[in-house]
């Protein structure tokens, strides 16, 4: 394990593009990203199974596998955990029996990066589309509505456009049942017709139960048939905003997970892959670092609108023009606690990948990625609640932004 400092440390940006390709952990280090990244492991899974679908930011599917070191299948299962980061799992290994043994393969041994922000929302739709956020509008927990100059949020689109209007790019399950190639996804009844299903994961046939074990012999069963089975787990997350990612329920939800991805392996059929998958880690908050934009007026000047998340805001300028004001004044105040850019500053090292017109104007005037473990919330609008959860992610730390991507195929 890195040290704690080292887990912490904010890390240069993630790239999108196919040409960052190692397995070497020293250059992974300085060229994040690449193949290597969450928005590569659909594209990659195509092809694993014989139906290669590039996107605008992966070209040659296969190329990708290969990077990955995912193995050819006529059948496959990828598994999203939410909330579940690379050195979250690592620091508690101990707990977790059938990941633990995937480890023992090298290509199981380093993490992957997600994108940026480090978010549900931004991630599961570059995941979805094998894209990034700047092409599918979706760049953070809440964002501006262009079309009302509002705050819309991402999860249950609360104020937000349509999920099929905001998130045009062409989903992997999409394209692969175009293709004639069975897509099966198994999760929550609740979440089959969510809007962020219908915006990042929309065109798989949905097959909803309410218990987790029952989804994880849905997803054995569908795997029966060649194709591709999605799977996803939401324990982790949900534990670790509510009780923090080193409590002792954290812990055993981690335990719960393993076992239903154990299970998995041993009923799939034999000769399916399985990938394992998270949208992002996390790090624990703490009060002493707790930054309130109630408290701290200066810093909301020229701001019309505050959006984001608390690891991860973006600011509107009320005034065009504003944005180098308020980027100077951020960086004056938290003095080297947080990278703080304007958005012409972020597109320019591609923060956001490749970024589609109509996608610039949801972005901040100014982005701010938050340090150490400081977390920037705003009580004027927040519940107290969501201004004080114990575990929080969306910034470019390690703990944060590796992600695992774990291989197995059943024997």
């Amino acid at each position: 394990m890195p040290s704690r400092d080292e887990l912490l440390r904010l890390q240069t940006t993630t790239r999108y593009e196919d040409a960052v390709t190692t397995h070497r952990q020293t250059d992974v280090d300085h060229a994040r990203g690449g193949m290597l990244h969450l928005s590569g492991v659909l594209p990659a899974l195509s092809a694993a199974i014989g139906a290669p679908v590039s996107t605008a930011v992966h070209r040659d599917p296969d190329a990708v596998r290969r990077a990955l070191g995912i193995p050819q299948a006529s059948s496959a299962i990828v598994v999203l955990v939410d909330g579940l980061g690379y050195w979250n799992l690592a620091g508690r290994i101990g707990h977790t029996p059938y990941l633990r043994s995937l480890l023992h393969d090298h290509a199981n041994q380093r993490p992957i990066a997600t994108c940026a922000p480090s978010t549900t929302a931004a991630a599961m739709a570059t995941f979805g589309t094998g894209t990034c956020p700047g092409l599918t509008g979706m760049t953070g927990y809440t964002q501006r509505n262009p079309s009302n100059g509002k705050l819309s949020q991402l999860i249950q689109f609360k104020n937000a456009p349509d999920p099929a209007d905001l998130q045009r790019q062409p989903t992997i399950f999409e394209q692969l049942t175009t293709r004639g190639v069975r897509v099966t996804s198994s999760g929550l009844p609740k979440f089959e017709n969510s809007p962020l299903t219908r915006a990042a994961l929309r065109g798989a046939e949905y097959v909803g139960n309410d218990h987790a074990n029952d989804r994880v012999k849905a997803a054995c069963r569908a795997a029966a048939t060649p194709g591709l089975t999605y799977l996803y787990i939401r324990d982790t997350d949900k534990i670790g905003h509510n009780y923090g990612w080193q409590s002792e329920r954290w812990i055993g939800a981690l335990e719960r997970v393993d076992a239903q991805l154990g299970m998995l392996s041993r009923l799939s059929p034999k000769g399916t892959l399985i990938v394992i998958v998270a949208d992002h880690g996390m790090i624990s908050s703490v009060p002493q670092q707790r930054l309130d934009l109630r408290e701290h007026e200066e810093l909301t000047e020229d701001v019309a609108l505050v959006g984001g998340e608390p690891r991860s805001v973006m600011l509107y300028a009320q005034e065009e023009g504003a944005a180098d004001r308020i980027a100077e004044r951020w960086r004056s105040i938290l003095a080297g606690r947080a990278v703080v850019r304007t958005r012409d500053e972020a597109l320019g090292v591609g923060a956001y990948g490749l970024v589609d017109p109509r996608v610039r104007p949801m972005l901040g005037d100014v982005l701010v990625s938050a340090g150490e473990q400081l977390t920037i919330v705003d009580s004027r609008s927040q519940s107290d609640k969501a201004t004080r959860l114990p575990s929080v992610h969306g910034s470019l730390s390690m703990l944060e932004s590796d992600i695992p991507c774990l291989i197995d195929v059943v024997s």
